[in-house]
């Protein structure tokens, strides 16, 4: 056998090797955050230039120390929280500072965290005296053998482990306060209209080191009576976080949320039935909350660094960003509602 015929065959050899080796995969990001502050019927001609710029301000400053501290290395939880605080100090979303007030024109706070590496979570609803109700739940979670903690309860387990109060002017805005005489002069039958159904924030995180959480917070819907509670507090509805899938916040209204657990919806689709993150959030959104009459929408990060931002709604307040590019927005591709993912 001479020469040639060798390095033929030993060529021949490396292709075929080659061609028939797995495909080169899809570079993951090493990182991944989505945030939102609420979701709800409105459009570019319900918010005026200067509310946008300020709405865009808001959301760039919670994504960019999210981005910051993830680049730092920081966990998924650790940037949860820190997101959320942000914009729970921000009295442009409904939650913390800028909640709504309640029929009784006081102000309950909900709030809950996943932890996907764990599977623990934490959650607190009907808080009240508190400025940052995510802090409050992540002690939930991480120092106590409960998940869900409520009303005075809530509060007493806040003071216990020091967390920051805050007495009822801090939390007095004059947009949730215009909203509540609104809502006290209508009658106590009528419907609330969809526009006082927003609001909530939310973020969900893949961190460098492969884990994922996600948090909701909320100060809950204008006018809301007899102790109601919606999803945001609700692990499955409204948090959800599991490293074998997907992180999830969801923003809406919170009794279709509950009624379809739609975050846990968005999980049990991937494990189960094997659809990406993006198809998963179309179907609970659209196929499963949607179709009972509800609106809203998640945003939701993968474990493979994907980011999903779906509603079926005309807006949603939203920011994301990976290793690769980063975005803000807030009105739908449609009226129909977004289906948008990086």
């Amino acid at each position: 056998m001479n020469y040639t015929t060798v390095s033929f065959l030993l060529l021949s050899f490396s292709f075929y090797l080659f061609s028939c080796s797995p495909k080169q995969q899809e570079q993951k990001p090493s990182f991944a955050i989505a945030i939102h502050g609420g979701a709800g019927h409105f459009g570019e001609e319900d918010i005026s230039a200067d509310m946008q710029s300020m709405y865009r301000t808001s959301l760039n400053n919670a994504l960019t120390a999210g981005e910051d501290l993830l680049s730092q290395g920081s966990s998924a939880v650790e940037v949860v929280e820190a997101v959320i605080r942000i914009l729970e100090d921000d009295s442009l979303f409904n939650a913390g500072r800028g909640a709504v007030f309640t029929s009784e024109a006081k102000h309950e706070l909900d709030a809950s965290i996943a932890d996907g590496s764990s599977r623990n979570c934490g959650a607190v609803t009907g808080l009240n005296g508190f400025k940052h109700p995510i802090s409050v739940a992540r002690s939930v979670m991480d120092s106590s053998e409960h998940v869900f903690f409520s009303g005075h309860g809530a509060g007493v387990f806040a003071e216990k482990f020091s967390h920051e109060p805050a007495d009822a002017s801090w939390f007095h805005t004059h947009k949730a306060y215009s909203r509540y005489k609104k809502a006290a002069e209508r009658s106590g039958d009528e419907v609330i209209p969809l526009e006082e159904k927003r609001g909530t924030v939310g973020c969900a995180v893949l961190d460098k080191h492969g884990n994922l959480a996600a948090g909701t917070s909320t100060g809950g819907m204008t006018y809301k009576k007899h102790g109601r509670i919606g999803d945001s507090p609700v692990i499955g509805a409204g948090t959800w976080a599991d490293n074998r899938t997907c992180a999830v916040s969801a923003t809406g209204w919170g009794e279709y949320f509950i009624r379809t657990g739609v975050t846990q919806d968005v999980h049990s689709r991937m494990l189960h039935g094997k659809e990406s993150l993006s198809d998963a959030c179309e179907g609970a959104i659209f196929d499963e909350m949607g179709k009972l009459g509800g609106d809203g929408g998640v945003v939701a990060v993968s474990s493979n660094g994907k980011i999903a931002l779906v509603c079926n709604s005309n807006g949603m307040f939203r920011a994301w960003s990976n290793s690769e590019n980063r975005g803000i927005a807030m009105f739908g591709e449609s009226p129909d509602g977004t289906i948008e993912s990086h």
